[in-house]
């Protein structure tokens, strides 16, 4: 770095090659020609070689100028098209964001187009996570949660509530048999209950919540995640349990229905957290705005 020669000189050498004229470099850069003169011998000098042939009306390069310009002009050019490019992402904003994969898929997806449209200059990179994200080593800037919410579980994060999950017995409507109708919850007990491995207590909670014996009831398959479980509900699999707003785009395509609105209110939520004390990005404070809005339905 010791042997690079001036900036000033450079940018100097640079603008007057490229015109073939002191004034012309001069009047780009708003100083005088005595000034583009002093910063060409500084250079010069620097280089130990003369990079101009100086005459009354013009100045031409050196054989060595010509040689020294090209590599110089690639140069400015590369710092230049970098200077636009961070100044582009300044302007329009990135967010990478790592969001409960039911809440990705059956919540953020379907209105991230409502989002585009109102930031079309906001760059979005999302991935699916059920686990806490590690802020000091994870490029993430922002993240949804599935939890409880207690304070200090999921680290050292501003987290901010969106909505409290309720369940409610969903299906494909398709499975369900002429000759088995499914017109109040016992009827479940001929179809498959799908579950979530961890969250097997919520079938239970939701049967016993209305009077009946889970052991009465037919176990389905098991899945990681209540993602998985709606989607196989989808496909036909069994009944599964769903928070009605995460699946009314699939209730509203006719691929499922919701079998009765008796909810179990469990105690877990959804919430959007960022890492504490960090700067929120204008990229960050619109999606975390838009976010807010768009729940806001959800939250009374």
């Amino acid at each position: 770095m010791n042997r690079l020669p001036p900036l000033n000189a450079l940018k100097s050498f640079e603008s007057a090659a490229r015109h073939g004229s002191f004034n012309k470099a001069a009047q780009e850069l708003f100083v005088t020609p005595s000034a583009i003169s002093h910063q060409i011998k500084t250079l010069e000098s620097f280089l130990g070689i003369e990079l101009f042939r100086r005459t009354k009306r013009k100045v031409v390069l050196t054989e060595a100028g010509e040689e020294y310009i090209q590599p110089i002009q690639r140069v400015f050019e590369l710092i230049e098209s970098a200077t636009n490019d961070v100044l582009s992402k300044q302007k329009q904003g990135s967010l990478h964001l790592a969001v409960s994969p039911i809440f990705l898929n059956r919540w953020l997806m379907p209105r991230l187009g409502d989002f585009y449209a109102k930031y079309p200059e906001i760059e979005l990179e999302i991935s699916a996570s059920v686990g806490l994200v590690d802020f000091d080593v994870a490029d993430i800037d922002m993240a949804v949660y599935f939890g409880n919410g207690e304070w200090g579980e999921w680290g050292d994060v501003e987290q901010h509530f969106l909505k409290a999950v309720v369940l409610a017995p969903v299906c494909n409507p398709k499975i369900i048999k002429d000759d088995l109708p499914i017109n109040n919850p016992e009827d479940m007990r001929f179809y498959p209950l799908l579950h979530v491995t961890k969250r097997k207590y919520e079938w239970h909670g939701w049967l016993e919540q209305n009077g009946l014996d889970p052991t009465l009831f037919r176990r389905g398959l098991m899945f990681s995640t209540g993602s998985l479980t709606a989607g196989a509900a989808v496909q036909g699999l069994g009944i599964a349990l769903a928070d009605p707003d995460l699946v009314k785009p699939d209730v509203e395509a006719g691929k499922l229905v919701v079998l009765f609105e008796q909810h179990l209110i469990t105690n877990r939520s959804f919430y959007l957290v960022y890492q504490k004390r960090r700067s929120m990005t204008p990229a960050m404070k619109a999606f975390k705005n838009w976010m807010m809005l768009e729940i806001q339905p959800h939250l009374d």
